[in-house]
């Protein structure tokens, strides 16, 4: 049977690994301490902005610049093939909704901002776990439901990405059928109905990243000792 053997790095390889372990550490002191709580109490500023509490979501709606074409004469339903058929009129270019596209601009880098921030936690109480030995695992259990947590947030965060990717498919689908079915006044009306509800769900989604930050700070800070030092065999550190 062969014997188990450590990893062996060279000198230059170590030194590498340890400045990055040092440098991990302290983006993750810098994190707890300062960014954390910053962080929220700029979330709570910006939901008190009054592009985030608009009561009148009709005033949400942007301009379709889709003609209404004109209902054809009663003599043009017995028209024969050889007539010309009036075609419908085409529309120009048509902008997304200014107001919405506005908030997605500030919401979505705060969705990347935190899920990078989930990958520094994890990585960094990742490089906090102790060798596995038996006896005195308390510590050890209590990072792993830190991590299992800060994974769940970060699951989160990655849906709030792909509701942000579903509105421009949506909304290109319903002004597509708007600007092709231009006497059906519903389509005309799901445009404006996703605008609105896309403001409603980037709102919750500032709601939510103000409750993540907080809750990490929470369980992190509430959590401390166990994270830095698991066995409980020496100072509690960052580091």
């Amino acid at each position: 049977m062969a014997k188990p053997c450590g990893v062996r790095l060279s000198g230059e390889a170590r030194k590498q690994v340890e400045v990055f372990r040092q440098n991990l550490f302290q983006e993750a002191e810098e994190f707890l301490y300062r960014f954390l709580p910053q962080k929220i109490i700029y979330l709570n500023q910006l939901l008190q902005e009054d592009s985030l509490n608009v009561a009148d979501l009709t005033s949400l709606r942007a301009t379709l610049d889709i003609p209404i074409p004109d209902p054809p004469p009663k003599d043009d339903e017995m028209e024969t093939d050889k007539q010309e058929k009036k075609e419908v009129p085409k529309c120009g270019f048509l902008p997304g909704n200014e107001k919405v596209l506005s908030l997605l601009a500030l919401v979505k880098p705060e969705v990347w901002t935190l899920k990078e921030k989930c990958i520094l936690v994890i990585t960094w109480i990742q490089h906090l776990i102790p060798k596995i030995e038996d006896g005195n695992d308390f510590g050890v259990a209590i990072q792993e439901k830190v991590l299992e947590r800060v994974n769940a947030v970060k699951t989160k965060v990655e849906a709030f990405q792909t509701t942000i990717s579903k509105y421009f498919s949506e909304r290109g689908d319903a002004v597509a059928k708007a600007s092709k079915e231009t006497h059906v006044m519903d389509y005309r009306a799901l445009v404006h109905e996703r605008d609105e509800a896309a403001y409603g769900e980037l709102r919750a989604m500032v709601l939510d990243l103000r409750a993540f930050y907080a809750e990490l700070y929470h369980i992190i800070s509430s959590n401390l000792e166990k994270i830095v030092n698991p066995k409980g065999e020496e100072k509690p550190s960052m580091y």
